[in-house]
């Protein structure tokens, strides 16, 4: 169970989260957890999740290990400050900041290479699903932005499927949409990387997830977890979907 906070809370609200969050789980955490804050706060929920299972990530990373590129963070960067994941390819990554397909790859690259677990993004827009595009899209977006790694360094991702109009949106793909787009996934997983990595793929769904939906997305068996936005800044809301994992 991975949470986004995207650009939500400051250090002393991290702090705050967590010191509720792991009262809430109470010491039992039944699955793997992972929560991506800002990058300034990485440090600050490293330390608030210590003597935890709960691992911290950055919600983007760069290509390259240093140089000239204002404003952006190596994975050599994240890792040094506590980070152990990364997300990759966000739909708000692709939407507002232009991210293509080959980017991700390189990113996904980037990442493995600093020791980082990349959580790498797919999914369709909404004019994309209403016109009955989603097989193309993530046919597409497999092909240029995860096909392209080894075997080895396929083996150690983690894939999320986000239909992007089902993000903040209060809109959910149904259980049935989504188990869907992962037998897809996990299906191109096996054409290019064989059975065995497709079957040991875990595929995460992302698009307004909550403790009251979550129950029916983790009952189809092709979801092994979710990603999860504006209802992982909330403890509570977080542990009840954690618990149903």
């Amino acid at each position: 169970m991975a949470a986004n906070w995207k650009m939500y809370k400051t250090t002393g609200q991290t702090t705050a989260f967590f010191q509720q969050f792991k009262a809430e789980l109470n010491g039992s955490e039944s699955c793997e957890i992972v929560v991506f804050p800002t990058t300034l706060c990485i440090p600050a929920a490293v330390e608030a999740a210590s003597g935890t299972s709960i691992y911290i990530g950055g919600q983007n990373i760069y290509w390259c290990r240093e140089g000239a590129y204002t404003g952006e963070i190596s994975g050599e960067m994240l890792h040094d400050a506590g980070a152990t994941w990364t997300l990759i390819g966000h739909s708000e990554r692709r939407q507002y900041f232009c991210e293509t397909d080959a980017n991700v790859l390189k990113k996904t690259q980037a990442a493995l290479e600093a020791g980082l677990t990349p959580v790498v993004c797919v999914g369709e827009r909404l004019e994309e699903h209403q016109a009955g595009k989603v097989h193309d899209v993530l046919i597409r977006q497999f092909a240029g932005g995860i096909a392209g790694l080894t075997e080895e360094q396929f083996a150690r991702i983690v894939i999320a499927y986000e239909p992007v109009w089902a993000i903040g949106t209060g809109k959910t793909a149904t259980p049935e949409i989504a188990a869907d787009a992962h037998r897809l996934i996990r299906s191109e997983a096996e054409k290019r990387f064989g059975a065995e990595a497709a079957q040991e793929l875990r595929i995460l769904y992302g698009g307004s997830v909550k403790p009251d939906n979550i129950g029916g997305l983790m009952a189809e068996a092709e979801i092994d977890g979710a990603l999860v936005g504006g209802a992982s800044l909330d403890p509570h809301s977080f542990a009840k979907i954690v618990s149903a994992g």
